[in-house]
């Protein structure tokens, strides 16, 4: 679609399609999203309409499937509440939370660097000594110890950085959460 096309479709018809996604949806932001979108298939799909003079209505067809897609959609995806179906939810238990840390201490230690996911892996889920390590790789007990602590604080800002990114979405996803 040539831009001077596309100009003269949104000078001519842009408010009476606002209006009738209006009429349709019944709130501004719905109607201005609605009208957007229309325009943006003129954008990809304009080209495939060859009479000129049924521009007016193409859009306004376009228009009309495009909120019946969304009605559509909204139908078998509703949006509810989180209250409304509380009761619904599965419980989460000790044993789910646990889990989920454990998932996450996991990729966390899959994240560092191999010199110090070695030696974590080996004392805290192998259980094995200082000295044990140092033998199995050949370094000395210091060093095993100096990769240990900084494996150990890595794993400490990974999963912080993790848990605060998280707490971000809460926040964004529900304003309610903010802190005062």
């Amino acid at each position: 679609m040539k831009e001077v096309d596309y100009e003269q479709a949104v000078n001519s018809f842009y408010e009476g399609l606002y209006r009738f996604a209006f009429s349709l949806c019944g709130n501004t932001d719905d109607a201005c999203e609605l009208t957007q979108e229309t325009y943006a298939r003129l954008l990809t799909k304009g080209g495939q309409l060859r009479d000129r003079s049924k521009m007016k209505a193409w859009l306004f067809t376009t228009l009309y499937r495009v909120y019946l897609g969304w009605k559509r959609r909204e139908t078998r995806h509703p949006h509810l509440e989180i209250n409304s179906v509380e009761d619904e939810l599965p419980p989460v238990t000790p044993e789910i939370v646990d889990k989920l840390e454990a998932e996450a201490v996991s990729r966390s230690l899959l994240a560092l660097e191999e010199l110090y996911r070695v030696p974590l892996a080996l004392h805290y889920f192998e259980n094995h000594s200082y000295r044990e390590i140092s033998k199995l790789l050949d370094i000395p007990v210091g060093t095993i110890m100096s990769r240990l602590s900084r494996g150990k604080e890595l794993m400490r800002k990974s999963l912080a950085a993790k848990s605060i990114n998280a707490e971000r979405k809460v926040i964004s996803i529900n304003p309610e959460m903010r802190r005062n």
